[in-house]
């Protein structure tokens, strides 16, 4: 029973004596300390417990710090947003206060109505036929030109030139003062300078500003006329309004009154044609009004009013009926099944019937047919295009079709396959072809391009001999007229001198 207790009292005295050891190794790195210091241990102990304290505080200050400084830059932004409102506010206000216009910035878009509001549409043309109506009752009439005329006449300024009536510029004025208000916009001093014509006395033709008033009237009446057929009121005038405008405009035309009415869908679509094929180049559909008002074609359809138009004009006329009737009868001449459609076959017999196969073929690819057949509207551009070869939208018509290869240019390769259509032609009629090396050269020689390789359709243009280009590729009778132009120059120079030694 004793040995227990024992080993209890040997292990507590054992762990009373570590502990006193550690103690003393304790004691022995700790620094002495002497008693009259004792106060300043303390405060020591003190002021680093104090800053223990200071460096937590400090360092949770810190980990916050961020958060404040971004609170800081939101406000510094948000001040700075108002302080540019405010300064831009007063220098817009200062602004608007110097120009009155800024206070109320006028409309500049209104939306189309659309197709399924019909009330719209319709408060739209009415509005629009009303505006039309005030500007048509701005123009001149009959008896106001009339006043015109006799004022000018009553101011004229001696002396005469010739049979010419002048007017200096006082005169002039004096003219605008008593000739209404209707007539100020043709009296200033543009005017009068546009017309003035190198006159000594400085002064102008009465009858030279009394056409240029004419004209004008002329111009804004028709331009009226034909926005009453702009339904959109965009400004362009689309195929089908067109057709409306020129089959109204029928009845007014004495010359063609001859045709029968059967035929009236024929000629518009005949006249129309005209108008889309040279104004609509890129095939949009729509054509501006300023550009059927700008170009001639108006003032020849408007021709046929006179009349005592002589038969040489109206031969040369595209819109007169004589013109009309020769183009679709020879639009049934061709057409030998009497389908109504035209076949490559049949468009082969075209004019002398010397066109090449691969022109013809580029045509039946590149142009709109039905079914392999060509319908009258491709007929016309056809048509106008070989009438036409100087122009520039029919030699844009023949390039889509030289241009085998749709790079937007011709080389050596595609006017060679296009000759060597007419060398074909040339053996079938027993001829010895030309070699193309040749005509190869000429060719380039007349365009003259910037690429001595490659031919654009802006050097087609530019050259001016694109039409003798294109004959000599597209028709064997355009080439044999190019290849014996001295021989025909010699000859019509012998037929003149004949005439003149017979008078």
């Amino acid at each position: 029973m004793l040995k227990p207790i024992t080993c209890i009292a040997f292990h507590t005295r054992k762990k009373i004596q570590q502990q006193q050891q550690q103690q003393q190794q304790q004691q022995r790195h700790l620094p002495e300390v002497d008693p009259r210091h004792l106060p300043e241990v303390e405060s020591r102990l003190f002021i680093t417990t104090m800053d223990w304290k200071q460096l937590l505080k400090d360092r949770l200050a810190s980990a916050a710090a961020p958060k404040a400084d971004e609170r800081s830059k939101a406000e510094a932004k948000e001040e700075e947003d108002k302080l540019f409102a405010k300064l831009y506010t007063e220098w817009k206000g200062s602004r608007r206060d110097s120009e009155k216009s800024y206070t109320s910035i006028p409309r500049f878009y209104y939306r189309l109505p659309g197709e399924d509001e019909l009330l719209l549409q319709k408060l739209r043309e009415e509005s629009r036929a009303v505006f039309l109506q005030r500007k048509s009752r701005a123009l001149l009439d009959n008896d106001e030109l009339q006043n015109l005329w006799f004022l000018l006449d009553k101011y004229q300024t001696p002396p005469m030139i010739g049979e010419d009536q002048m007017i200096n510029y006082e005169s002039f004025l004096k003219v605008g003062e008593q000739s209404g208000s209707k007539c100020k916009v043709f009296f200033t001093a543009r005017v009068f300078a546009k017309l003035l014509d190198k006159d000594p006395y400085g002064r102008i033709s009465i009858l030279h500003f009394f056409n240029y008033v004419m004209r004008k009237v002329w111009l804004h009446q028709t331009r009226i006329g034909l926005s009453l057929y702009d339904v959109a009121g965009q400004g362009f005038l689309r195929e089908s309004d067109l057709e409306n405008y020129i089959l109204e405009l029928i009845p007014t035309l004495p010359q063609l009154e001859g045709l029968e009415k059967s035929f009236y869908s024929f000629y518009v679509c005949t006249a129309v044609r005209k108008f889309f094929f040279f104004l609509d180049p890129l095939r949009t559909g729509k054509i501006k009004i300023q550009d059927i008002l700008a170009c001639g074609f108006l003032d020849d359809l408007l021709e046929l009013r006179d009349e005592d138009l002589s038969k040489e004009s109206q031969d040369v006329n595209w819109f007169s009926a004589p013109s009309a009737l020769r183009v679709y009868g020879q639009y049934l001449n061709l057409d030998k099944d009497h389908n109504g459609m035209l076949s490559k076959e049949e468009l082969s017999c075209y004019g002398t019937g010397t066109l090449t196969p691969i022109f013809l073929d580029r045509i039946f690819q590149e142009c709109l047919t039905y079914d392999g057949e060509m319908d009258y509207k491709t007929y016309l551009d056809f048509v106008l295009a070989l009438e036409n070869k100087k122009e520039p939208a029919a030699l844009q018509y023949f390039f889509k079709l030289l241009d085998i290869q749709n790079k937007g240019c011709l080389n050596v390769f595609a006017l060679n396959c296009f000759f060597r259509a007419i060398q074909d032609q040339m053996k079938q009629r027993g001829q010895e072809p030309v070699s193309f090396h040749d005509v190869k050269d000429e060719i380039f020689d007349m365009v003259r391009p910037k690429d001595p390789l490659h031919i654009t359709l802006q050097d087609l243009i530019n050259c001016r001999q694109g039409d003798t280009v294109v004959s000599i590729l597209i028709d064997l009778n355009g080439f044999w007229t190019y290849e014996n132009r001295e021989v025909l120059v010699t000859d019509a120079g012998d037929t003149i001198t004949i005439e003149l030694d017979d008078h």
